[in-house]
């Protein structure tokens, strides 16, 4: 069987890891790009361990970015993500991860696909073409290269680092166009198997699907363990994540949402401010959040919150009339919302504004952290 080498960097952004490629150095023919992809991260494993390849086993750690140089635009890149299956040779490319998107503007400096280089914070404009949205990466830089080393510290990644700060610019309707998908701030569908259930779809940076954690039975504070052990549970929070892709047009029917839409749009259940225990054992106080949010991705919990889903929840908390807002709208006026996740933290800003009842993002704002973990070739077989 022919084998090809491919120079790949992989690295963490935000509480993810991906393998980073330029495009020039792929097929240009997306499916082979994929079929390339499935075969270096060992997406054929059916027990989802990704034994035989770089692949994590985990959606956190099966993801990769696509980069090349955007050469209408000064400092500018093109960025696709791909959320790369564990356990099947598939690829999903009809979201962005904001973690990832951390570790763009690091990559495009490392590989000379920024123009100029400017100290202490280089600005690279990353055109997210999963999303069609512009992000604007700060990254630290000194004597002309990528600083890593700081004391910026974030939920899910231990230790600290250099802090990127990411401006995701008019984030609304990144998959579906919309930022309401639905038109309403508030729906209720009914889910075969499971009847009728109020929800929230909100599309900036990623669509996500947003449920009262009471409604599911739960406090808002569980961890991966309570939500991964119970399947039953998991089933019923994937079908109402399914009948809303199939409602938004995401999908024609629930099979084609299981199969061909796992990624978008996310599921996640919100819950007022309460003392919980995070993941790493430490003890989160209810004053020292606004809101608890809890993930699906790929079908568990997920140990952190999306970046993206992060920005999703800024924006809905401004949004009147949304499960999120129903809990935020007494603090919708402090500058940076505190989102109670599995590992700690996140806290993203949002600027929203209403035109007599239309509401329309600005933007929305994350700091991260990113590092290189190995630079080299990747073998494909």
């Amino acid at each position: 069987m022919e084998s090809h080498s491919v120079p790949c960097f992989w690295m963490r952004g935000g509480t993810s890891k991906a393998g980073c490629f330029v495009e020039a150095d792929l097929p240009v023919d997306v499916a082979v790009q994929n079929d390339w992809l499935c075969k270096i991260y060992g997406s054929s494993d059916p027990s989802g361990r990704q034994i035989n390849g770089m692949g994590g086993g985990t959606s956190t750690t099966s993801k990769a970015m696509i980069v090349s140089k955007r050469p209408e635009e000064k400092n500018g890149v093109n960025y696709t993500f791909c959320q790369v299956e564990t356990g099947a040779n598939a690829v999903d490319r009809k979201g962005n991860c904001g973690n990832i998107s951390s570790a763009v503007g690091p990559f495009a400096i490392e590989r000379g696909l920024v123009d100029e280089i400017s100290e202490p914070v280089t600005q690279v404009r990353i055109y997210n073409t999963n999303t069609k949205k512009t992000i604007v990466s700060h990254v630290p830089v000194k004597n002309g290269k990528v600083v890593y080393d700081g004391e910026f510290a974030i939920s899910g990644v231990p230790g600290t680092g250099a802090r990127i700060q990411l401006d995701f610019l008019s984030p609304g309707g990144a998959v579906t166009g919309k930022l309401l998908p639905t038109g309403n701030a508030k729906d209720t569908i009914d889910v075969p198997g499971y009847g009728l259930v109020e929800v929230s779809i909100v599309d900036a940076a990623n669509p996500l699907v947003f449920v009262r954690a009471a409604d599911l039975g739960l406090t808002g504070g569980e961890l991966p363990a309570q939500i991964d052990s119970d399947p039953e549970l998991l089933r019923r929070m994937l079908s109402i994540r399914e009948a809303a892709a199939v409602l938004i047009g995401l999908a024609k029917d629930m099979d084609d949402a299981r199969v061909n839409s796992q990624a978008v749009p996310k599921f996640c259940f919100v819950a007022p401010a309460a003392c919980y225990t995070s993941l790493p054992g430490e003890q989160i106080s209810q004053d020292s959040i606004d809101i608890q949010a809890r993930m699906l991705s790929m079908g568990k919990l997920h140990p952190v919150l999306a970046i993206t889903g992060g920005v999703c929840i800024g924006v809905a908390a401004k949004i009147e009339g949304t499960l999120v807002n129903e809990i935020t709208s007494s603090i919708n006026h402090k500058d940076e919302l505190n989102i109670g996740h599995c590992s700690g933290i996140l806290s993203v800003s949002a600027n929203v504004e209403n035109h007599q009842g239309t509401f329309s993002a600005l933007n929305g704002t994350v700091y991260r952290t990113a590092r290189i973990l190995m630079k080299g070739d990747v073998e494909v077989y």
